[in-house]
């Protein structure tokens, strides 16, 4: 840990913390919180994945689409016309959409083995993105002189390390630069993610073992083909399954670094009554 103490982290000119956990408890609240107080840079690893390092996946995905369309070819193929997405902090949806769901094609899904694939990516992206958190602190004060940095990450941060592996090389890289702070939800807060998501499932990463071991159990359970798995089913029930074996790769993180609930997270209104959180979190460690 780079603040051993609350002492430590106070007296700190340049404060910085890497921010994990489920998706939607707090992340990318709190990041913008800290970013619109003006000494804090914010880094996105899901922008970054996004855009560095899944773009032209993304993109080519969208032109395939485009080339089914005979008036759209034609375009695309006199360079008339130009396709791109439009990632933002606040908009991931053509990473989402470019991971697909698997399952019955007419309703929105994708092979498995090709949803494999784009898992891989994924994979590879994320850490790529991770590894670049370092080179993005030091970015921010030789660049843009924010004496601050939190790193946003994605909720599957668990699945691209080992973190019951003392020597994982990629969170010794991290620990080097950034606190790590769990925002940990209630059960309360499962169950509401679970009915969000369940009013809108979204394509996730997830480690491969666990997809194909939840993919061979659901074809079990519900006797369906391949190709006539219901995608937004088949992610619904997988994410379930997901929150459960989370939960321990997150507490195994969270012994390198710090604890804050969520709902204190929610509570937050100012970059110094984050600092302080993390103090008090620190203190309690």
């Amino acid at each position: 840990m780079i603040y051993k103490t609350a002492d430590d982290w106070r007296a700190a000119t340049q404060k910085r913390v890497m921010l994990f956990g489920m998706s939607g408890l707090g992340k990318t609240h709190v990041s913008n919180l800290l970013r619109n107080s003006g000494d804090w840079f914010h880094y996105s690893v899901d922008y970054r994945i996004g855009t560095r390092y899944m773009g032209e996946h993304i993109t080519d995905n969208a032109k395939a689409h485009a080339m089914k369309v005979p008036f759209l070819r034609e375009l695309l193929m006199s360079d008339s016309i130009y396709i791109g997405s439009n990632i933002t902090f606040h908009n991931l949806a053509p990473l989402s959409t470019y991971l697909g769901k698997p399952g019955d094609p007419d309703k929105g899904g994708v092979p498995f083995e090709d949803y494999m694939i784009r898992q891989a990516q994924h994979r590879e992206a994320e850490i790529a993105a991770m590894r670049d958190t370092a080179h993005f602190a030091d970015r921010a004060v030789r660049l843009y002189g924010y004496p601050h940095f939190v790193c946003d990450t994605s909720g599957s941060i668990c699945e691209i390390v080992d973190p019951f592996d003392p020597a994982d090389p990629l969170l010794d890289e991290i620990a080097q630069t950034a606190l790590l702070v769990w925002i940990k939800g209630s059960d309360d807060h499962t169950e509401e993610l679970i009915r969000r998501f369940d009013r809108a499932p979204k394509p996730m990463y997830y480690q491969p073992d666990f997809l194909h071991k939840a993919w061979a159990d659901y074809l079990s359970e519900t006797g369906n083909a391949p190709a006539e798995v219901d995608p937004d089913a088949f992610v619904r029930w997988t994410y379930a399954k997901a929150l459960a074996h989370r939960q321990p790769r997150y507490e195994a993180l969270a012994r390198r670094g710090v604890t804050v609930t969520a709902d204190a997270v929610a509570a937050i209104r100012s970059a110094a009554g984050f600092e302080d959180m993390i103090a008090d979190a620190l203190e309690a460690r």
